[in-house]
């Protein structure tokens, strides 16, 4: 049986509708969307969702653990519960990520992704691939990144993970400075993974010709990056100037300041600009002490670093938070779930492949309900209720 949302404001977000109405089919899929009145002539079960905002469900496209669950030792069960723990703040589809370890360690969590991606009864937030955010990053930009197993690229070696993962590698990070790094973006790109440029002290040059070879997509914008200077705009001034690259950027007001938040937003626009948490276990359950990739982390006022050198150790960021940091910017709320939808899903492929990321005929019923304060009160994945909060139904 379907389902209509009706009298909702509808965010598309290409479209701002006040009251409007979404009819979901039984598979799940949004058959039609547009303005109040509607005869439910199909018979179809009705849901009013007067004075609650709806927008297409928050797409995390670098995250490495939520609630305690860590993505480098997360086993099938635990990566399920993961996928609903995270519909909770509003996610509908993410992409698990890793950090540097070694080889065998990385092929376990391959192996995890693809059984899970074998899963048709998840209910949670559907999971889009692998994000392997190392092993082939710069040391000397490591960050929270072990540096005994950061490497250079290896064709051979990444064949391997694709292999195990049963093809669900997304995304690759990679510093371009590297030996063979050029040739192995060409080689990754073409396979249609995403190229993601990070941990690196690349120069402006160097970035750009990794560009040209195939890398589309900035990791973390700022942060284990070479610093911006007149005379030597490195990677970051690359990377913002080529407008077909996209730019991940964590808004949690640590990692980047607000001002240059703003900044960078405004330059590169909101069609360009992913929002991802880059969060680590530790989020969502306060201060304490935490692992990343076999290193201690301890959280303090909600800010994650390495106990041995103070250096940011992923965020306690969660996609909701995200969306109001936006907002206080001065975002409309267009604008702000472009950044947090539609372009993350642009950024990976999504909007054709999985067709998540907008409210739209066709699209999947990937949804977040939101109050008048913007806090999560319902989650609808694949046109499921996955998450039912301060929903009164």
């Amino acid at each position: 049986m379907g389902l209509i949302l009706r009298h909702a404001h509808i965010i598309t977000p290409t479209h701002e509708i006040r009251d409007g109405y979404i009819v979901i089919d039984e598979n799940g899929d949004i058959s039609e969307v547009g303005w109040e009145p509607l005869k439910n002539e199909l018979g179809y079960d009705e849901l009013s969702l007067d004075g609650y905002l709806v927008g297409p469900g928050f797409i995390d496209t670098h995250i490495h653990g939520f609630k305690g669950i860590d993505v480098m030792n997360a086993s099938a069960s635990d990566m399920v519960k993961l996928a609903k723990e995270l519909t909770t703040r509003g996610v509908t589809s993410f992409i698990p990520t890793t950090v540097s370890a070694p080889h065998e360690d990385l092929l376990k969590v391959c192996r995890v992704v693809k059984e899970v991606m074998g899963f048709n009864d998840i209910y949670g937030a559907r999971i889009l691939g692998l994000h392997l955010e190392g092993p082939y990053i710069n040391p000397e930009k490591a960050g929270a990144h072990n540096k005994d197993f950061i490497r250079d690229p290896n064709v051979t070696e990444f064949n391997q993970y694709l292999l195990e993962s049963g093809g669900f590698i997304r995304e690759v990070t990679i510093a371009p400075e590297l030996r063979g790094s050029l040739d192995f973006i060409k080689y990754v790109s073409s396979k249609g993974v995403v190229v993601q440029v990070g941990h690196t002290e690349a120069s402006y040059e160097t970035t750009l010709k990794a560009i040209a070879y195939g890398a589309s997509k900035a990791t973390h914008l700022y942060n284990a990056m070479g610093s911006i200077h007149h005379r030597s705009p490195g990677a970051p001034i690359a990377l913002l100037s080529s407008k077909e690259v996209f730019i991940e950027l964590i808004a949690d007001y640590i990692h980047v300041a607000p001002e240059m938040l703003k900044f960078t937003i405004d330059y590169a626009r909101h069609d360009r600009v992913v929002l991802i948490t880059d969060a680590i276990s530790a989020a969502g359950l306060g201060d304490g002490d935490y692992l990343l990739g076999g290193l201690e982390v301890v959280v303090k006022d909600g800010i994650a670093r390495l106990k041995s050198t103070g250096a940011l150790a992923g965020s306690t960021l969660t996609m909701d938070k995200a969306l109001k940091n936006v907002r206080a910017l001065g975002y409309s709320l267009e604008q702000t779930f472009t950044m947090l939808s539609t372009t993350p899903a642009k950024s990976v492929g999504a909007v054709f492949k999985e067709r998540v990321g907008l409210i739209k005929p066709g699209f999947k019923a990937d949804l977040v309900v939101l109050n008048n304060s913007l806090d999560v009160v319902a989650t609808f994945v694949n046109g499921n209720l996955i998450y039912k909060g301060m929903l009164p139904v």
